[in-house]
């Protein structure tokens, strides 16, 4: 097939809505997704809390990997970085920004946005809409009750146990992972979900268990009466109340009548993505006023090995050590990292990785804000 040819079918397949032809136009995840995809607006808040400046900062001058010592700005530049925040005690002590992003820069969550999701999931429970996290999923979504999902609940969903037939591919133009990221279809895709295997068996880390917690949130609203979107209940349970600073957004996957991309996709900038891990790190509690309950923080935060999960991950957060800490993670390194002992919230947004452990990172930079009576 010749250079032309191959060229007509990608304008034929782009030109019908294609999945496959999305998936080569954008050529994979980047940091300019935001702008691809349509979304529902996530405003600031009426009244913005933004952050306490120290007057002297106080960060990392140099780091060590690998056996090399160098500028940590060097090394942040260099791994593909673009925001670099230290907030300790709610204050912002450092700050740096890359390849011209600035604190207004809109960045991607990708998957962080699971752990936000986990948030909506605790409040909807405060709020009544779901009982507890013990629920089938078929309490919501009886047409999955065919496929075995009876036996599934919300908690299997959380901690990525319930036994989903999902290709994480991010890579493969025809794999789930990017049907659900390109595609426009995602209710129908739900609607055919299927399992593998029993859940509680072993924890897999798959999309389409945050996808669902998703669908799941908004039957839960509607069942009550309630009409909000995803993206209304967060504005109104947790982004507005954090005074959140900038306009964001939550892609969806089409413009008419689509639903939240809830495995990832909320998009903001990186101090107001700050902001989410110091209302954990409060343990759902922000400036006096309780967003989210503290039983839910803590048991998202929990090692649990039980019924096959696992002691990395809990309810949507990442746990990169047994010290108590815990992150929200992005594919191509974004995170919002807590360490309550150190009362301490660090995010990193990245074009890549880097090749880097950020996790390591993160806990050698913790190190400079030893627990002390300063």
């Amino acid at each position: 097939m010749t250079a032309r040819h191959l060229l007509l079918v990608f304008v034929v397949l782009l030109g019908t809505g294609c999945t496959v032809g999305r998936f080569f136009m954008y050529n994979f995840a980047d940091t300019r997704d935001h702008k691809k995809f349509p979304s529902r607006p996530l405003p600031a808040s009426r009244t913005p809390l933004p952050y306490s400046v120290a007057e002297v900062e106080k960060g990392p001058r140099t780091v060590t990997y690998s056996d090399k010592e160098q500028p940590f700005d060097i090394f942040l530049e260099e791994r593909k970085t673009v925001a670099f925040l230290i907030i300790h005690r709610d204050t912002l002590k450092y700050s740096r920004y890359f390849k011209g992003y600035d604190q207004a820069q809109v960045h991607t969550s990708f998957s962080m946005a699971k752990s936000v999701m986990s948030m909506l999931i605790g409040s909807a429970i405060a709020d009544g809409f779901i009982s507890n996290v013990q629920q089938p999923v078929t309490d919501f979504v009886p047409e999955l009750k065919k496929n075995g999902f009876d036996k599934v609940t919300l908690e299997h969903l959380l901690q990525m146990t319930s036994g989903l037939k999902f290709s994480e591919s991010y890579v493969d133009p025809f794999g789930t992972a990017a049907k659900y990221y390109y595609g426009r279809t995602l209710y129908k895709n739900m609607a055919h979900m299927k399992l593998k295997r029993e859940p509680g068996e072993r924890f897999e880390y798959v999309s389409g268990n945050s996808q669902l917690l998703g669908l799941i949130l908004e039957r839960a609203l509607r069942a009550k009466g309630d009409q909000r979107t995803i993206t209304q209940y967060l504005s109104d349970r947790v982004w507005s109340p954090l005074g959140m600073e900038y306009d964001a957004t939550w892609s969806i996957d089409r413009k008419q009548g689509g639903i939240e991309k809830t495995f990832c996709c909320i998009n903001a900038p990186a101090l107001d993505f700050a902001k989410l891990g110091s209302l954990y790190l409060h343990k759902g509690n922000w400036k006096g006023q309780r967003l989210i309950p503290q039983e839910w923080v803590e048991r998202s935060t929990r090692v649990d090995t039980t019924n096959g999960s696992a002691a990395r991950y809990q309810y949507q957060w990442w746990l990169p050590s047994a010290e108590g800490d815990f992150m929200a993670q992005g594919i191509l390194g974004q995170y919002v990292y807590v360490d309550p002992a150190r009362e301490l919230v660090i995010v990193r947004l990245g074009k890549q990785v880097g090749g880097v452990s950020w996790a390591r990172i993160f806990r050698s930079v913790a190190e400079l804000y030893v627990p002390d009576t300063e």
